[in-house]
């Protein structure tokens, strides 16, 4: 990492596993979480599986809201000292103010700040952040890294398979998923990004056929092109998270796959049960 000259920054809706981040040198800023009357920064003061614990009995629902500019220009002044730039990969501006946080921050610092927008949150942005990370490490320039980034958001995928719609219709972040909404109680929606926002994909009757479902339309974006790198999320499921890791790798063999849980603040809105799939090609 001695030729570092580029630092990547995300923030905790990315959900990427700790050890990546160590590796990739990706420095997190935390977003926060709101629950009744007192504020938490997301994988910072409450840890995963303590927090969905709390959300299946509690009768109220946190709001999450982004950093603040002020807390963007510390963030990235602290970091000024290390690096000649840094390339911000942020949640999908379709469904946070991270971005605009962000914009607004890059504006009172000493090093240039190029904001990515990757019009996803949990893995989706991950694999982003980390394909830019593995491109700084290698020495190469804000414009160099930037671009993979965004060549890397253009081809990336995140599907996932929600238990249940309630915290997606609390949390107002599912868009066009209304209209799964009033059939069969028991039915599991796949979900997608698309430009930024979730939308609806399908449906099935079980989680097992849903997660079925997932894979086939993976396979199906996929065509005849090899899986480059996966990330698996689970929401306090990790069981069921190390079986789909299992099942990728069986079916897709990528070249790189993770697994991390849901970071709280994107798992207030998805709600416990629910299981993700990032990922895109090889070029």
């Amino acid at each position: 990492m001695n030729d570092q000259k580029i630092l990547i920054v995300t923030d905790s809706s990315a959900s990427l596993p700790a050890e990546l981040t160590a590796e990739l040198n990706i420095r997190v800023i935390p977003l926060w979480l709101v629950w009744d009357n007192q504020c938490y920064q997301d994988g910072v003061d409450i840890d995963p599986h303590t927090f969905y614990q709390r959300l299946k009995a509690s009768k109220t629902l946190p709001s999450s809201t982004q950093p603040s500019a002020i807390e963007f220009k510390d963030f990235f002044q602290k970091l000024a000292g290390e690096c000649e730039g840094i390339v911000s990969v942020l949640a999908s501006s379709k469904i946070s103010g991270t971005v605009d946080s962000a914009e607004a921050a890059k504006e009172l610092i000493t090093v240039p700040v190029q904001v990515v927008d990757s019009l996803f949150s949990a893995m989706g942005q991950g694999l982003i952040a980390a394909a830019a990370a593995r491109t700084a490490i290698n020495g190469g320039s804000s414009e160099e890294v930037t671009r993979v980034a965004e060549k890397t958001r253009d081809s990336t995928h995140l599907l996932f398979v929600v238990d249940t719609l309630e915290y997606l219709h609390k949390g107002g972040r599912i868009g066009g998923a209304k209209r799964l909404m009033g059939t069969a109680l028991n039915i599991k929606p796949i979900l997608h990004f698309h430009e930024g926002t979730i939308q609806p994909l399908s449906q099935a009757r079980t989680k097992k056929k849903g997660i079925q479902e997932l894979l086939a339309i993976a396979a199906n974006r996929l065509g005849s092109g090899q899986m480059a790198e996966a990330g698996v999320v689970h929401v306090d499921c990790l069981e069921e998270g190390k079986a789909l890791v299992e099942q990728v790798k069986e079916r897709f063999n990528p070249s790189k796959i993770h697994l991390s849980d849901v970071s709280p603040v994107v798992g207030t809105h998805v709600g416990p049960g629910a299981l993700g799939l990032a990922f895109y090609p090889e070029p």
